[in-house]
């Protein structure tokens, strides 16, 4: 289990954009389940859609991302230097719409792993509703060197 501050360590991922809340189960290389509980606060609810507030579908999958990610830097022990990026999305489906006071689920597993690239697939379940399926594929680069500030 991964609390929020253990997250915080993992992913480079900060508010507004961090999409999960809690890693409840890890099995390294192989699968992780997180959870993320949809507040009305969320900024996005303020024109997705007004009067009718449902999580865009793209952040959902961003959020499977995102524990797919914080799975595959879990293992590695020089992972301060190291990013995930997303790199594509396949057979992706939304199947209900997630709403303020709904929890997400998330399960990732892991189908094929070489290196630095990676194939998942994730499920997204409200309720133990599924709410959006999808593959994602990510890679994992060296993280660039933030640029030197020059005179303030």
């Amino acid at each position: 289990m991964m609390e929020m501050r253990e997250i915080l360590t993992i992913l480079p991922h900060r508010y507004p954009f961090l999409l999960v809340d809690r890693i409840i189960e890890m099995e390294i290389n192989t699968r992780a389940v997180g959870i993320k509980n949809v507040s009305i606060n969320e900024p996005f609810f303020n024109g997705h859609f007004p009067g009718n507030p449902i999580m865009p579908g793209v952040l959902i999958v961003e959020g499977m991302a995102q524990v797919g990610a914080a799975l595959l830097l879990s293992s590695i022990a020089d992972r301060k230097d190291k990013l995930i990026y997303f790199t594509g999305i396949d057979k992706c489906r939304f199947r209900r719409p997630v709403v303020p006071g709904d929890q997400i689920r998330y399960e990732l597993k892991v189908l094929r792993l070489k290196s630095q690239v990676c194939r998942m697939w994730g499920d997204a379940y409200v309720d133990g509703q599924l709410a959006a399926e999808a593959e994602i594929l990510s890679a994992m680069t060296i993280q660039p060197a933030a640029p030197a500030r020059k005179g303030v």
